[in-house]
């Protein structure tokens, strides 16, 4: 199996999913607010609830 390597921007706030080899990045709520929920099956992240809120 190859040696897969990926460099991320530490600076960054962020949320990364690996999957298959592959590096992923989750959305970040749109306005700073809200929630992400992953679902597992398997051993694997299947998909990722949005909950994303507005502050008054």
């Amino acid at each position: 199996m190859a040696n897969l390597e990926k460099q991320i921007d530490l600076t960054k706030d962020a949320v990364y999913i690996v999957r298959g080899g592959k590096l992923i990045q989750i959305d970040n709520p749109p306005l700073g607010f809200g929630k992400q929920e992953i679902s597992w099956q398997d051993g694997k992240p299947t998909h990722v609830d949005f909950k994303y809120s507005r502050k008054l």
